[in-house]
């Protein structure tokens, strides 16, 4: 009779446990309903840190639409991520019975649970931990791992049960188990309806998601902008916007398909002569609030060695190379540095369009990247074409020895028969002087550079380049020597963890020789700090000094003053 009532009660109260933790697996089933919500509609973003996406085939670098993600090796495979996966503890799913709280590596004598674990596994044998000795009380559990516990609290029963073991379980435990199924009666009824009530939700969600293949994460750019010297389109402070909506679709888990439409109304601040010295990255969006398809690529595996590319619309070297700037590079999107030289080399700037590439990975630390795209690629006249128009081929080695330091050397071939050389393919240029972008009509050039970083610790990072372009004139005779290097700052965490505070001093792309109206040295002085104000927010004050602005020392310096704010959903 004894072991009857002790054999009903344990029933009743573990099933009492199994619905109250079954509960607490309805609120994080709850929880997770709610990203992939997040993933499966278009309001909001399956990464909730600051940025949009992640560049997939570079990650030591930002997203070309937003900030970073991760900082992982070199040319990794994208994959799309699991809801709610937890990374930071090694995963495996064998649990193994112990007999000892002490064998847990994980539970200290001070844990507020220590005593109830003791009883459970000293007492009645009835916790199942991992075989690497750990417990990992303060996650979690998975069903798979409830239903382990479960089976051998059960198992355990029926052995005492079966053995009359009375030493063990005694008339005070009866009463307190009783007590326990009288006390929590309400509360399991109340459970038993908000179980109810998220299953009606997650019928609901499933019949009305946005897509199953399909995320959509946008970016939402306001700047204050003014340029207190050296422009010659006004000195008047602009309230300028960009925005930018992304679909990242995924057929097989490891290819990602992007999407991008964008609109704005930035209006650019002109210097001297035509000079694109000092244009920050959200200056790049359509005029007018107009809306454009303005990227279309595609990334896919190959076998288990090559990160392919193909872009579609508007498709540039800094998409999968990897630019060894991992802390400033902001590629177009308003993450991190303001200006598109403070990125990252023009070197990743010369040509864009349409084709592909690719990074093949000889080991974690070193990658090749080879890629090649045409800037006329859908015109059908003379000297267009994907193969007879503008082009440019692109070779690069990337050697990270380890996550704290990287060093590329890079080459660029590119046939450009109009607009500027620095200018992603689009003909208008980017970055540099317009000596520099524009030395003859019809050229051919042939591109060297070098970078790198090394990150001393992790709140201080440098971060340099130095490239030289050769530009050949094919209507005349004659070529230009065209030079551009800097050395950049960074200071992650600044503050507080997802600021980050930046310097970096330079001279944008500038021709050599004796180039008409001037020849005189032109430098690039950037200041910024992005404070992250929440998950999805950062403001990011800074001031740009560009001094002798198109190689003119007669030319007033461009001093340029910006507070951006981005947000990122």
């Amino acid at each position: 009779m004894f072991n009857r009532s002790f054999h009903n009660l344990c029933i009743e109260s573990m099933i009492l446990g199994v619905t109250l933790l079954a509960s607490t697996s309805a609120y994080a089933e709850d929880r997770n309903l709610v990203a992939v919500t997040q993933i499966n509609i278009p309001t909001a973003l399956a990464q909730p840190t600051a940025g949009i996406a992640k560049r997939v085939l570079n990650p030591n670098q930002t997203s070309r639409f937003g900030d970073n993600f991760s900082e992982t090796t070199i040319a990794q495979t994208p994959e799309i991520p699991a809801i709610n996966s937890d990374t930071s503890v090694p995963q495996t799913n064998s649990i193994s019975q112990v007999t000892s709280v002490s064998q847990f590596s994980d539970v200290q004598p001070t844990d507020w649970a220590l005593l109830a674990l003791q009883s459970l596994v000293e007492r009645y044998g009835c916790i199942a931990g991992y075989p690497n000795s750990i417990y990992r009380g303060n996650r979690a559990i998975t069903r798979y791992e409830f239903a382990a516990g479960l089976n051998a609290c059960l198992s355990r029963i029926n052995e005492l049960i079966a053995t009359a073991t009375s030493d063990l379980v005694t008339k005070e435990d009866l009463t307190s188990l009783q007590r326990l199924q009288e006390e929590f009666a309400s509360e399991l009824a109340t459970l038993r309806g908000r179980v109810d009530s998220l299953e009606a939700r997650t019928a609901e969600l499933e019949a009305n998601q946005f897509s199953t293949t399909t995320k959509l994460s946008a970016e939402a750019i306001f700047v204050i902008t003014n340029a207190f010297g050296g422009s010659v389109n006004g000195d008047n402070t602009v309230f300028q916007d960009r925005v930018r909506l992304v679909f990242q679709t995924s057929f097989t888990g490891k290819d990602n398909l992007y999407t991008r439409l964008s609109t704005g109304n930035t209006t650019i601040l002109q210097l001297p002569g035509g000079s694109a010295e000092g244009l920050q990255t959200f200056n790049l969006a359509p005029g007018n609030n107009n809306l454009s398809l303005d990227w279309l690529s595609y990334y896919f595996p190959v076998g288990n060695k090559i990160d392919a590319y193909i872009a579609a619309v508007n498709g540039v070297l800094y998409d999968f190379v990897p630019t060894l700037s991992p802390y400033l590079e902001s590629a177009s999107g308003g993450g991190r540095a303001l200006t598109e030289f403070a990125s990252s080399s023009p070197i990743y700037r010369i040509g864009g369009g349409a084709g592909g590439g690719f990074n093949y990975r000889f080991s974690d630390q070193l990658v090749l990247s080879l890629g090649y795209l045409a800037g006329d690629h859908a015109n059908p006249q003379p000297d267009r074409g994907f193969f007879n128009g503008q082009y440019s081929a692109f070779g690069q080695i990337a050697w990270n020895p380890n996550k704290n330091s990287g060093i590329g050397l890079t080459y660029v071939n590119a046939y450009q028969n109009r607009g500027a050389i620095f200018d992603l393919g689009s003909g208008f240029p980017l970055v540099g002087t317009a000596q520099a972008n524009t030395p003859f009509e019809r050229r051919i050039t042939n591109s060297y550079g070098v970078e790198a970083f090394y990150k001393f610790s992790p709140r201080f990072a440098v971060n340099g380049f130095f490239g030289y372009t050769n530009a050949k004139n094919l209507a005349g005779s004659g070529s230009a020597d065209i030079w551009y290097y800097a050395l950049g700052l960074a200071f992650p965490d600044l503050g507080k963890q997802g600021n980050l505070g930046g310097v970096l001093v330079g001279a944008e792309p500038y021709r050599g020789g004796n180039p008409a109206p001037a020849n005189d040295f032109s430098l690039h002085i950037e200041g910024f700090y992005k404070y992250q104000l929440t998950d999805n927010i950062a403001i990011t004050p800074g001031v740009i000094w560009i001094t002798a602005p198109a190689q003119n020392n007669d030319n007033e310096d461009a001093v340029i003053g910006t507070v951006r704010t981005t947000f990122t959903f």
